[in-house]
């Protein structure tokens, strides 16, 4: 059998916080009051802030052991910093003890900055973050040449189309409870299958898959940094421009300035050698992916909030994105009943 399943097969009976203390333990390092847990978000892992050679560390600990040859993490981080992208350095790894030490960001996100920013500022900002998006997009010849594990993943039609099951049977299963007549749960998978078909015929290219403000860090240079990638993989050109755009969003941005930063992300794929892409071809593939990615985050939304008992922090998302979708449906003039 192989090592990576073998280790993945078996969790571990002790807390990650004692494994943390008794890997710092064999490290001579910190006591463990000095462990600091930090607030995970939807994930099995936990994180904690522990110093390290004197300064402080970012401790990632998982609920099993793992094979660091195979991980998906260390695949994507080895692969994102060769790129020369912004990710956090890993400092060391146990992967009997399911930890990985990476490098420590600080805590201020993305959105956490753009609450106190000017509209200058704010405008700089997201103009680095779609830059680095055109940088992940460079690399994607790279993760084929090194077998990445995001080279072997894509957003193809039984992925996109499993998402948007997952909206369905969340939303209208697990928060509302409701049961759609069968024309009216017939009409909608139809559309739903017709989007997760048109997506999956889009050119790929590698995407970060989860890059909104949240996931976005403002380091002590004033830098974004990149956290949170081990889920990379190909997909269409316009998917993390519309994560970083539209997710979470209390109300629909301005068109005009959505228009205005998928303009600006053609640009920086031409400054970097990449194929032209129409402006009217990406703009319906941006409409397409933003009704997909936001119906898939309306099935995280209610899940989180139906089955998880984390409505507090989740539902007030759902009905902002869903005006997101809305607003790209009617846009598209295509999907009735999403526009109803």
């Amino acid at each position: 059998m192989n090592s990576a399943l073998q280790t993945d097969s078996s969790t571990f009976t002790s807390s990650a916080r004692d494994r943390l203390a008794g890997y710092l333990a064999r490290q001579k390092g910190p006591r463990e009051a000095e462990i600091v847990p930090l607030t995970p978000d939807a994930s099995t892992r936990e994180y904690f802030r522990i110093p390290w050679k004197r300064k402080s560390a970012v401790a990632a600990v998982y609920p099993a052991p793992f094979d660091p040859a195979v991980h998906p993490y260390l695949d994507i981080t080895r692969l994102f910093l060769e790129s020369g992208l912004p990710v956090p350095e890993v400092l060391d790894v146990d992967g009997a003890a399911g930890i990985i030490v990476q490098e420590d960001l600080g805590d201020r996100q993305l959105f956490q900055v753009f609450e106190t920013a000017t509209d200058e500022e704010r405008e700089g900002l997201l103009d680095e973050a779609i830059e680095i998006i055109a940088q992940i997009q460079a690399a994607t010849p790279k993760a084929f040449e090194r077998d990445s594990i995001a080279s072997r993943l894509a957003f193809d039609e039984a992925k996109l189309g499993w998402e948007l099951n997952y909206f369905f049977e969340h939303y209208f299963g697990s928060l509302r409870g409701e049961t759609l007549s069968h024309g009216e749960a017939a009409e909608l998978k139809a559309e739903l299958n017709d989007i997760a078909a048109e997506l999956a015929a889009c050119p790929r290219v590698l995407c970060h898959r989860d890059y909104h403000s949240a996931n976005l860090l403002v380091d002590d240079k004033n830098r974004i940094r990149i956290v949170d990638h081990q889920d990379a993989r190909m997909g269409p050109a316009s998917y993390d421009l519309v994560s970083l755009l539209l997710d979470r969003q209390p109300e629909p941005p301005s068109p005009a300035a959505v228009r205005h930063h998928r303009l600006y992300l053609l640009d920086v794929r031409r400054g970097r050698g990449l194929p032209s892409l129409d402006p009217d071809d990406f703009s319906k593939e941006f409409r397409l992916m933003t009704i997909q990615r936001g119906l898939k985050a309306v099935g995280t939304f209610s899940y989180q909030t139906a089955v998880c008992g984390r409505g507090a922090f989740y539902e007030k998302h759902i009905r902002p994105t869903f005006l997101i979708v809305l607003q790209a449906a009617e846009w598209l003039n295509r999907f009735p009943s999403c526009a109803a």
